[in-house]
């Protein structure tokens, strides 16, 4: 894929993994609208994107809403009639014992992780069939490939999501659409724990690395998909 003036969008974008994904994508001359609850930190990657140059739009929404996705695309479809690359980032991780898990904190975590990254591909492929081109990346986690104690929860959406992207590549490789699925270990973010514990943070991955996996998978040549990829840190002591 040439990733010049192609068109992104990418969810969860206006903090950590997301934000770094969308600024990278820009700096490769992607159109990128951008996607999360909070209308200041899109801003401020907005900002930050045409600062040096770059496209960006932004749409402030609830991605466990459905009329929220829904509109997203419907601005999509009117003001670029296509979309070339979606990213699936956005999530949320609560983390107890099985046995103390509230049912809310289980919910939440399917409908954004699972249900919504679920309506946005739904949403997408309309646009990409016609085209017969396109990428969709899932930003998934290690969690979906090995249990531990506290995660059940999170752990399940991530199965899931595993489960979900392999049949989605098979479904729409015909199409010449690229299913890629991304799988980090602990990022050095707000998310983890790892974010407070600088000595730490030097080991693990960071969203760099997560964006820079992205720029290759989706640059190789259009006869060759990756459709997992796992990153773990070389040296995590």
């Amino acid at each position: 894929m040439n990733l010049a003036g192609a068109i992104a969008l990418i969810t969860g974008a206006g903090r950590g993994i997301g934000r770094t994904l969308a600024l990278t994508l820009a700096r490769n001359g992607t159109e990128v609208v951008l996607t999360a609850r909070t209308k200041s930190e899109l801003d401020l990657v907005r900002n930050e994107i045409t600062s040096e140059g770059g496209k960006a739009q932004t749409l402030e929404g609830d991605l466990t809403n459905d009329r929220d996705i829904e509109r997203m695309f419907r601005h999509i479809r009117e003001t670029f009639g296509r979309l070339d690359i979606l990213v699936n980032n956005a999530g949320i991780g609560r983390f107890a014992p099985i046995k103390d898990l509230a049912v809310h904190e289980f919910d939440a975590m399917w409908n954004l992780n699972m249900r919504a990254l679920f309506l946005c591909t739904q949403q997408a492929l309309p646009l990409m069939i016609p085209q017969r081109r396109g990428a969709i990346v899932n930003i998934s986690s290690l969690a979906g490939k090995n249990a531990f104690v506290g995660g059940g929860g999170y752990s399940a959406t991530k199965w899931a999501l595993l489960g979900f992207s392999k049949t989605l590549m098979l479904e729409v490789r015909e199409h010449n659409i690229r299913v890629v699925t991304i799988c980090p270990g602990s990022v050095d973010t707000t998310f983890s724990p790892a974010a407070n514990d600088p000595t730490r943070s030097e080991k693990i991955i960071h969203p760099q690395d997560i964006a820079d996996t992205l720029i290759t998978v989706l640059t190789l040549p259009d006869r060759t998909m990756v459709s997992e990829i796992d990153i773990r840190p070389t040296n995590p002591k």
